[in-house]
């Protein structure tokens, strides 16, 4: 092979990575996207309950013998 159609055949192979890469971030801009608004809902929702005055779970709170 001559050195252009190696050159050639080298940017293929960059230009399939660069866009395999480019789907990639866009899957996981997606996901960061969905996982943020997923995030802000679950706090809405805990200071919601906590200005209604819910006592803790009892995961958070003290044993009685403590």
């Amino acid at each position: 092979m001559d050195r252009t159609a190696l050159l050639e055949e080298r940017i293929a192979h960059l230009t399939r990575a660069v866009d395999d890469l480019s789907d990639i971030v866009t899957t996981q801009s997606k996901e960061i996207d969905r996982l943020t608004r997923l995030v802000a809902l679950l706090v809405e929702r805990e200071a919601e309950r906590e200005s209604q005055g819910f006592d803790a779970p009892a995961a958070n709170q003290r044993p009685p013998h403590w």
